[in-house]
């Protein structure tokens, strides 16, 4: 009988920490400023070029906003989840869900031989940006 007890517990704490999270992850207000994850993102130089690749699975590109000043650029938009309240509405059973949603908003450091942006790509879920070096203008 005490087993059963500390397995019920368990799964009851196991369900609140669940509620929780998606409370945290869905529940935030529409206007909320906070960033809720951040891509990870590759910072490579070449003899000719500073690369700057951020992974952006599922994120519209027009939604992308860049800012830029001389020592890094911060990038944000909003991955949103991929069902709608519409959609929801009917009830959904809810099995996993590890890919991050939300808004983002992630500053990179560039170095400092980064100089002008001079080529802006997204595909295949990657938003790529060159900057061409201080020493090669």
């Amino acid at each position: 009988m005490r087993h059963l007890s500390q397995l019920m517990w368990g799964e009851a704490l196991s369900l609140l920490d669940r509620a929780d999270r998606l409370h945290r992850m869905f529940a935030r207000p529409a206007a909320s400023r906070v960033a809720a994850w951040e891509p990870p993102v590759d910072v490579v130089e070449t003899a000719d070029v500073v690369l700057v690749q951020i992974a952006l699975p599922g994120v519209e590109p027009a939604s992308i906003s860049l800012t830029l000043d001389a020592t890094a650029i911060a990038v944000s938009a909003e991955r949103r989840f991929p069902l709608g309240r519409e959609t929801c509405a009917g009830g959904v059973r809810i099995h996993a869900i590890e890919i991050p949603y939300g808004r983002f908003e992630r500053s990179v450091p560039l170095p400092p031989q980064a100089a002008t942006l001079v080529e802006r790509r997204f595909e295949n879920g990657c938003l790529t940006l060159l900057f061409s070096r201080k020493d090669r203008l």
